[in-house]
């Protein structure tokens, strides 16, 4: 049976003070409110109560201000944050300031009696304050329930170095997350340092993480520091952990285990210091069942597990999303433009398969292309491959794209179509950019990207030189501002 404690809950709305108090009485607590700061000091000064639940927004104040304040006097009194406010920059405000909980309104009761419960089962140890202000410039987006527990979990790892695997479809935004980490947390003065495994041959991703002596390997000419000893002092991002070959996986662990590391062909030990965030798209622990990846390095790693949703499953934040992106697009010099309501459904009926990426992807092109300050319906649709109906059309998208194309050409000479080129000139104006994409993609490895084509690399060498493909288009190193 959980304990019973006495409860001070502070908010201006009398109605969450009373359905509060009651779902907390009935789970045997002596509950007492205030409605504001005022009352709340008031309370303090007559008794000290077991735990202290707290609006932000209140009539005389940020309760967020008063948090500090009360653990200096009473440093172990767990205090629960409640806000309607529910974005990254609360939760983190909540823990910094010393916030035993923070929760986002609206919030489950049962949640917030589990809250009370583990208040009341220990005592608040009470964290150093992080000094610097936390804007509200961060990078992550939303403010569905979903998010919210993203945000919570960020929240209480940002203060110290426990490793983290974010896990989540391609596009949702795992490295957002490891950069928010890093920038919230006390390594953010030093480096950021991000490695996709799936973008490196499998023959250099040892010498990439832990660098390489001159001579080590043909091609040595110098020493080069690997990614470990650029990160010194600060995150170490691995992107794609799934894609790591198990020879890697097993120096990886090594490290893990006991912080340091030579480099490929060099002897001096170097100690490792830096916080490990890894991400992945795929299931690892089906990995390790398959013996695909190491069970003993999937349990180094998933010290702290975070799971990012899916865009389909946090429809709430696509018009928020989506605004969002139209404004970062026109802060980059693009027209400004607007959605309103029938457009946000639109958006919100479309299942994303790219997620968020596909979302502020398509945000940026509208704001390149629509003539008109408002984006209609059938703009979003076309872009879309849906029709306004809603009914899928997977190819209505390209199909746009190609008939837009031919009246080009038809207007650039008379005839144009009826040549005998047009076939050949349209199959090369989309395989260009599609060779050329998936080059980028694996990193220059033309074997990598004639695999994931389907093709031979021969074939791929042939379309390289019959496109006058340029060996530095080929060779383009992989993005790094991918979100995955």
């Amino acid at each position: 049976m959980t304990a019973s404690g006495r409860i001070l809950v502070v908010d201006d709305d009398a109605a969450i003070r009373t359905v509060v108090s009651e779902a907390l009485r009935r789970k045997g607590h002596d509950v007492v409110t205030a409605a504001s700061l005022g009352e709340m000091r008031g309370m303090l000064a007559k008794g000290l109560p077991d735990v202290l639940v707290t609006d932000v927004v209140l009539p005389d104040g940020d309760g967020l201000d008063m948090v500090p304040q009360i653990l200096a006097e009473h440093p172990a009194l767990p205090i629960i944050v409640l806000s309607a406010r529910n974005t990254l920059s609360t939760a983190v405000r909540a823990t910094e300031a010393g916030a035993f909980d923070y929760l986002p309104k609206p919030f489950d009761l049962d949640v917030l009696a589990q809250a009370v419960a583990g208040g009341l089962a220990r005592a608040r140890r009470v964290g150093a304050t992080v000094a610097e202000a936390v804007d509200d410039t961060l990078p992550l987006i939303g403010r569905s329930p979903a998010m919210q527990g993203v945000y919570r979990v960020i929240a209480r790892v940002v203060s110290n170095d426990l490793t983290v695997l974010v896990s989540g479809e391609s596009g949702t935004g795992k490295e957002l997350v490891a950069r928010a980490i890093h920038d919230l947390g006390a390594r953010r003065a030093a480096p950021f340092v991000a490695l996709n495994m799936a973008a490196i041959p499998r023959e250099l991703i040892e010498a990439e993480l832990f660098g390489h002596e001159r001579g080590a390997f043909t091609g040595a000419a110098a020493r080069v520091a690997g990614k470990f000893e650029q990160a010194a002092g600060g995150t170490l991002f691995l992107d794609e952990i799934g894609d790591m070959p198990m020879d890697a996986q097993t120096r990886l662990l090594r490290v893990l285990q006991s912080g340091e590391f030579t480099t490929v062909g060099g002897s001096r030990t170097i100690r490792a210091n830096v916080r490990i965030v890894a991400a992945t798209n795929k299931d690892l622990a089906a990995q390790v069942t398959s013996g695909g990846f190491r069970e003993d390095l999937f349990y180094r790693l998933n010290v702290v597990p975070i799971a990012l949703p899916a865009l389909r499953e946090r429809r709430q934040d696509i018009a928020l999303l989506a605004r969002h992106f139209l404004d970062r697009a026109a802060d980059d010099g693009l027209p400004h433009k607007r959605i309103d309501d029938s457009v946000v459904a639109l958006l919100e009926a479309h299942s994303w398969p790219g997620n968020v990426r596909e979302l502020e992807n398509l945000m940026r092109r509208l704001a390149a292309l629509s003539r008109d300050e408002w984006i209609g319906r059938e703009e979003i649709s076309a872009m879309l491959g849906r029709g306004v109906s809603g009914s899928p059309a997977p190819s209505a998208g390209i199909k746009a794209a190609v008939l837009a194309r031919l009246a080009e050409i038809d207007s650039e000479r008379a005839g144009a179509l009826d040549d005998g080129t047009v076939y050949d000139r349209i199959i090369a104006e989309v395989e260009r950019p599609l060779i050329v994409a998936m080059l980028e993609r694996h990193g220059g490895n033309q074997l990598r990207a004639a695999r994931a084509m389907g093709i031979n690399r021969n074939t791929l060498r042939k379309r390289l030189d019959d496109l006058s493909i340029a060996t530095s288009d080929a060779r383009r190193p992989p993005r790094d501002v991918d979100p995955n």
